[in-house]
């Protein structure tokens, strides 16, 4: 028998929604994603559990339907649906379509009656027929064959109502149900009942009579207080039983027959789906529990390669006969972290099958000769996936790689770059339908087992060739080829030296500062405690919110599902309300711990050469902006005292004469004018005076000399504000005026500054026309939420097309800067290196007699960095530390 399975849509995520902590689930963008994990949770469940060879979901249009016409209060007892939970709906509908369920939605009417009618139907087709909703109203659909999945708690725990079930639980048959709920009411409806007839009385009489007609029929002869009652709300109850009648006859666009439901899935659908959704759990639960979506897609699909295991000595002969300037996969196993990096084995593969494996430690003289050679042959192409951590353990032997054709995580990262990771077992059943064995973790290893290490080494470098057949022509087709070979891919090389180099750090001056800022920490958490008389957990927030709203009395924050919030910035606004010493105290608890832990994780990951070794990542942020992780160098923070006191523990190392940092003044802004070639904000940057002051003075029409900071300060805030797509709420709480003075602020600037406004305007036009955005140097970054119906993703998508041309121009100039400076200082022969890069600025070591070159050198390569309509000005400083080289 054919089966049918139908989800009421709404009710099934509203209560996902409530089910799981909101805050426990959103995107990087900030979208709200809880009542979709928990929908999608349960329909991988349904698909599995009940394998139902037909499924749609039914949703609601909006609370105006039939029912309100006759019955205004109808569910008007229900609250506005939560902000959080908006836009939640047509992400669950991305998720169907990209699954090939249908989805239904009707005008005027609810999911109950598209569910009623396609149950109607399917009974008539003699099929099998599975609900699951919360809304009982469904119960009179229950019959031998149509059964309910009512979600008993959550949407993780489905009871099976049958009709005995409903007989039993309610007193009354299926059929009945509506009965006895027109006679009980439904406060979740907002449906009134009769007063003093409770669920047994009402069973009572709708078996003794039969029906609700035969009961109303000789109401007259009810007796006792329940008949008067009853008498007296005769209208409600016929009014409740008129609209808690599903509607079984509505016209749809197709019946069950056509709703047949296949695992033949469209994979890149999905991928790209729970990508944006940040799903990989739910994506694998799904690809497990449904057999892979695609049968093509097996272990067993993996090509043929045949494997050549090289034994010693024979490895100058293998490369002699297949190594003939073709492209060729290569995987490298081992540690791929700067630190302590070293090569076990490697997987070399052609396109045309052959293939060799190899272990380093085997290796004899002949074949490290050859190997090394091989490597280091700018005419023999490589292919490899993540190039940099192989390259640190491919150096790490002494032999270093040239040739990289492609690294296929960072083709893939241009063609896709809101992806949140790029793992080639993933990308190779995406592209090429072929499963791998996934390999390494978050410490840098790339071990395999021994038994069969080598066929996986060998199909991942194949994986990687034939990944990289299919990502060139696209890359070429979106005008990013040119991107990956003249920047991101020399970048891998400029990236591997900074990471092996590493910057001395002054380890005595961290325990220091890991001493003082733990006194600080419990002097700020007891001087809490005497506030309030009694100590707490001042991490805890169920704590503070006992001794904040409870027993201090405090204005309530955000409410959340675990409570009130008591988030950073919450505390922040409640404190400027209240100036309460305790919230003064834990504000300042709370800062001094993050600086403590700041200098643990400084401490943590210093090698034992005394220099931190920082890993560089290139494909995390969309915007193309570098990343740093063990430990992460864009969190240290610089806009405190005590946060640049951090900042003394880099030091100059050993032999080398100074620090040297430098960085772009007003980048963004200087990309701004560019851009939008607005001769007024071209003509502030050319006078020569302080920017935001020049800038003040035209908005406000005053001479410079009357600028006083906080006029300064509001129009440098809206400068830097403009480059990351800032609303006029966004403006008021950085500047602590009204959201109207913000818009009003807002709108004298771009009176000013038109250019400005008509770039803006015309930047989010045109993405919105051609699907994505450029950098000056073409890197793209894709928007389909730009058309999207949903208010609060279409909002956030235009935000990111407004800042991503610039974000991302400013990227792509630091990474030509870098190769710049790099290719600079081999050329020039000086022995000054480049450390660090965080942000816009450059950290370098000196060597000695080389300070006025070198300064000469950067300050060049990275002015010429773009050609701009106004200067790339570049600050420099010199100092013995981080901090004293700051300018």
């Amino acid at each position: 028998m054919d089966r049918l399975l139908l989800i009421d849509g709404h009710s099934v995520a509203y209560r996902a929604f409530f089910a799981l902590p909101v805050e426990n689930f959103s995107t990087t963008t900030g979208q709200h994603t809880n009542a979709v994990f928990g929908f999608t949770s349960m329909l991988i469940n349904v698909l599995r559990d009940e394998q139902p060879t037909h499924v749609a979901v039914a949703f609601d249009v909006s609370r105006q339907t039939f029912r309100t016409t006759e019955y205004a209060e109808y569910k008007g007892n229900r609250s506005k649906s939560p902000a959080e939970f908006t836009g939640q709906i047509s992400l669950i509908k991305d998720v169907l379509q990209a699954l090939g369920i249908p989805a239904f939605e009707k005008e005027g009417f609810e999911a109950d009656d598209i569910i009623g009618t396609l149950t109607t139907q399917a009974k008539a087709a003699g099929m099998e027929v599975l609900i699951c909703s919360g809304d009982r109203d469904a119960f009179q659909l229950v019959t031998d064959t149509t059964t309910i999945l009512y979600p008993r708690k959550g949407v993780s725990d489905l009871v099976r109502m049958t009709p005995v079930a409903v007989e039993e639980k309610y007193g009354v048959t299926p059929e009945h149900y509506p009965d006895l709920a027109a006679l009980v009411g439904e406060t979740s409806d907002n449906l009134p009942g009769v007063p003093g007839v409770g669920p047994k009385t009402a069973a009572k009489w709708i078996n003794g009579y039969g029906t609700l007609d035969a009961l109303v029929a000789d109401v007259e002869n009810i007796p006792g207080k329940a008949g008067e009652s009853l008498r007296d709300h005769l209208d409600d109850v016929l009014r409740n039983r008129r609209i808690n009648a599903l509607v079984c006859d509505l016209d749809l666009p197709a019946g069950p027959a056509e709703l047949g439901f296949s695992t033949e899935w469209n994979r890149d659908a999905i991928h790209e789906v729970f990508d944006a959704l940040e799903f990989s759990a739910l994506r694998e639960r799904l690809f497990d529990y449904l057999g892979g979506g695609d049968e093509s897609v097996t272990a067993e699909a993996a090509v043929d390669v045949q494997t050549t295991v090289v034994a010693s000595g024979g490895l100058a002969a293998w490369l002699k006969e297949h190594a003939d300037g073709t492209p060729m996969g290569l995987e490298v196993t081992g540690v791929t972290a700067p630190v302590g990096a070293r090569a076990e084995g490697l997987a070399i593969a052609t396109a045309s099958g052959p293939a060799a494996w190899v272990s380093v430690e085997g290796l004899d003289p002949s074949d490290d000769t050859a190997l090394a050679a091989w490597l280091a042959d700018p005419a023999q192409p490589k292919v490899l996936h993540d190039a940099k951590g192989q390259a640190h353990a491919l150096a790490a032997q002494g032999w270093p790689v040239a040739g990289v054709a492609a690294d296929t995580a960072l083709a893939t990262y241009l063609v896709k770059p809101d992806q949140r990771a790029y793992d080639l077992a993933d990308l190779s059943v995406r592209y090429l339908h072929r499963e791998l064995v996934s390999s390494g973790d978050d410490s840098g290893q790339l071990s395999f087992d021994d038994d069969g290490g080598a066929d996986v080494a060998v199909q991942r470098a194949r994986a990687a060739l034939d990944l990289w057949a299919v990502l060139e022509p696209e890359l070429e087709s979106l005008a990013s080829l040119d991107l990956l070979r003249d920047v991101e891919l020399p970048l891998v090389d400029v990236l591997l030296r900074m990471e092996a180099v590493g910057v001395a750090i002054d380890t005595d001056h961290l325990d220091t500062l890991h001493a003082e800022f733990t006194d600080r920490m419990l002097a700020a958490a007891q001087d809490a405690y005497d506030v309030i008389g009694k100590e707490v957990n001042l991490g805890s927030p169920k704590q503070l919110q006992v001794v904040l709203f409870d027993e201090l009395g405090m204005p309530k924050t955000k409410r959340t599902k675990t409570g009130y919030t008591t988030d950073a910035e919450s505390l922040q606004s409640l404190f400027a309300k209240t100036e309460h010493p305790f919230l003064q105290h834990l504000l300042a608890h709370r800062d001094v711990t993050r600086l403590r832990q700041t200098v643990e994780g400084l401490q943590k990951t210093v090698a034992p050469d005394g220099r931190i070794h920082t890993t560089y990542f290139q494909t995390i942020a969309a915007t193309g902006r570098l990343s740093s992780a063990d430990p992460n160098l864009q969190n240290i923070p610089i806009r405190t005292e005590s946060g640049r006191r951090i900042r003394e523990a880099f030091t100059v190392g050993d032999g080398f004469e100074t620090l040297l940092t430098a960085d772009y003044s007003q980048i963004e802004m200087r990309i701004m004018a560019h851009l939008s070639e607005d001769a007024d904000l071209i003509e502030a940057f050319r006078s020569g005076h302080d920017f935001h002051t020049v800038m003040a003075a035209k908005v406000f029409e005053r001479d410079p000399s009357d600028i006083d900071g906080g006029l300064r300060a509001r129009i440098k805030a809206m400068n830097y504000g403009l480059a990351y797509g800032l609303s006029s709420y966004g403006l008021s709480q950085q500047l602590g005026i009204s959201t109207s003075e913000a818009q009003a602020l807002m709108d004298d600037y771009f009176e000013t500054f038109g250019g400005v406004r008509d770039y803006l305007r015309g930047l989010v036009d045109e993405a919105r026309s051609t699907g994505f955005t450029a950098t000056i140097l073409g890197r793209r970054r894709y928007l389909p939420d730009l058309l999207s119906d949903n208010r609060q993703r279409r909002e956030m998508a235009e935000r990111m097309a407004l800042n991503a041309p610039i974000q991302g121009s400013a990227a792509d100039i630091i990474k030509v800067a870098m190769l710049g400076v790099d290719r600079a200082l081999r050329e020039s022969g000086m022995a000054s290196r480049m450390l660090l890069q965080v942000h816009d600025e450059l950290v370098l070591e000196v060597a000695p007699g080389e300070r006025d070159a070198l300064e000469a050198l950067v300050r060049e390569q990275m002015a010429g960095a773009a050609d701009l309509s106004v200067p790339l000005d570049v600050s420099v400083g010199v100092g013995p530390t981080w901090h004293d080289a700051g300018h």
